[in-house]
């Protein structure tokens, strides 16, 4: 989730959030943390075990500098399998730290090695949203062994394409809001309300089209670490100049050789030009797209989201059983 995200804080608390999460915690969960190069990483074990031929499921929170909360309709997928959630270095319950030498695509994807290492998972589905698309891709190519399938669901191949596809979603604006944004950036004023007020209905269009938003949406948002957010993406979803700047893995997405499924909403941030890209590149892919929603289906069409998720894990795990 690439977003302006001290506007949205700030916003937060003036939103009706008062939808119900609708995810029942029908299945075990255990949380705990581990201690990964010199740091505390909160994780947390939603089921107890896998049946016979099924594998746990290894969920990646947006960002940079998201939480897994937001992540949390993903439970449901528990069904005779583990589904694993940890927060990243420096977001959400995981350890806070100020070294920006530590927020980097290289150590994340050491991270995770290490937390699977620790949790002992030897084989999984790796689930990445949005930038956690990224980082599944990046831990996917240096350690394809422990990868039986990936699922990016509202992602992107390229830094340079989701930017130049951003700023067109801002173009189709109304002309009144448009005006508004480019006088705050212009001034330096992007804090005050009504450049808060105007982003807003970027966020309602392309990041959550519920009205209004789940509890438990909300307040993963109110949570970001922003120091995260603003080494690797930028000062805003419009001002990106953070380390991602520029990150390409066009040329990579040909070696990806596991069943792979691509997620996007109809007017999700992830247009159908960038997920189409994850879709075209990756041999075999699968892409669904979910027509009444924006950057989070797994929260605007939870049930279908579901659906579609645990028919592609059976359909690996059958494939897997009957070599």
């Amino acid at each position: 989730m690439k977003l302006n995200l001290i506007g949205l804080a700030l916003l937060l608390p003036l939103c009706a959030c008062t939808a119900k999460q609708n995810t029942m915690n029908k299945y075990p969960e255990k949380e705990g943390t581990l201690t990964v190069q010199g740091h505390k990483v909160w994780y947390k074990i939603v089921g107890e075990k896998e049946s016979p031929g099924k594998l746990p499921v290894l969920c990646l929170h947006g960002g940079p500098g998201a939480n897994s909360l937001y992540l949390d309709p993903l439970k449901a997928l528990a069904n005779g399998r583990r589904v694993i959630f940890y927060d990243q270095l420096g977001c959400g319950k995981s350890e806070h730290v100020q070294d920006e030498k530590l927020f980097t695509v290289a150590n994340y994807v050491e991270e995770l090695n290490e937390v699977r290492k620790q949790l002992g998972i030897e084989n999984m589905h790796l689930y990445g949203q949005s930038w956690g698309g990224m980082l599944a891709m990046e831990y996917y190519f240096t350690n394809p062994k422990t990868v039986s399938s990936l699922i990016l669901s509202d992602s992107l191949a390229s830094f340079d394409q989701w930017m130049a596809e951003a700023n067109r979603l801002r173009s189709e604006l109304p002309a009144n809001v448009q005006t508004t944004l480019k006088k705050h950036e212009d001034a330096g004023t992007t804090a005050s309300q009504e450049y808060q007020d105007a982003i807003m209905v970027y966020y309602k269009r392309h990041v959550c089209r519920l009205n209004p938003w789940p509890d438990f949406l909300a307040e993963s948002f109110g949570q970001i670490a922003f120091n995260v957010y603003g080494v690797m993406w930028g000062a805003s979803e419009f001002f990106a100049e953070g380390t991602l700047k520029g990150w390409d893995v066009r040329s990579k997405l040909g070696t990806i050789r596991v069943p792979t499924l691509v997620l996007s909403g109809r007017y999700d941030e992830s247009t159908p030009l960038v997920s189409g890209e994850l879709k075209n590149g990756i041999p075999g892919a699968k892409w669904t797209i979910f027509e009444h929603s924006a950057h989070v289906p797994h929260v605007e069409e939870p049930e279908l989201y579901r659906q579609t998720v645990e028919e592609f894990l059976s359909s690996v795990e059958t494939a897997r059983k009957a070599k």
